[in-house]
């Protein structure tokens, strides 16, 4: 494969396509992956409690969101986290991925603690709030966010992995 323009700014992608390869005598164009990976956190607090927020299309669910790039995996469920409740956290426990197949989406998920922060709703999030397990597993309705929830809260599943 011959390079034949190193990338020094994403603006250096023309239309997300660049020209990468001559092999016999055909041009290839470079298309980037349409991969999703993203960072979510069941944090439970010291009352035994998980922070849940309610999204515009979803419902209730764990906080959570896409990393972005040069973002690690742990820091943006961090940020994810904070921008969507208000609450710091520690990430305590790397629990386990979710893969949508189709969609090319990998979820990650880690279990954290808050340690500071002020519970505070945002675009993304209608309402905030800390609720005992039982009561936080029946808000949650959105496809298989449920099941995330029980296995991060589940030490023997972990790590886990599930394929969909």
């Amino acid at each position: 494969m011959v390079y034949l323009k190193s990338i020094n700014h994403r603006s250096d992608l023309n239309g997300g396509n660049l020209l990468v390869s001559k092999e016999h005598g055909t041009q290839a164009l470079y298309t980037p992956p349409k991969h999703i990976v993203s960072a979510a956190t069941i944090v439970i607090n010291d009352e035994g409690e998980i922070l849940l927020i309610k999204g515009p299309r979803r419902g209730w669910e764990m906080p959570g969101g896409q990393v972005e790039e040069g973002e690690s995996l742990k820091a943006a469920a961090i940020r994810e986290t904070k921008e969507e409740s208000g609450i710091d956290v520690e990430i305590v426990k790397f629990c386990g991925i979710f893969q949508n197949v189709k969609y090319s989406i990998c979820n990650t998920l880690f279990l954290a603690i808050p340690i500071g922060g002020k519970l505070t709703t945002s675009a993304e999030s209608l309402e905030v709030g800390f609720f005992p397990v039982a009561e936080a597993l029946e808000l949650v309705t959105w496809k298989n966010f449920r099941k995330r929830i029980e296995l991060c809260l589940n030490e023997e599943a972990q790590p886990f992995f599930v394929e969909f």
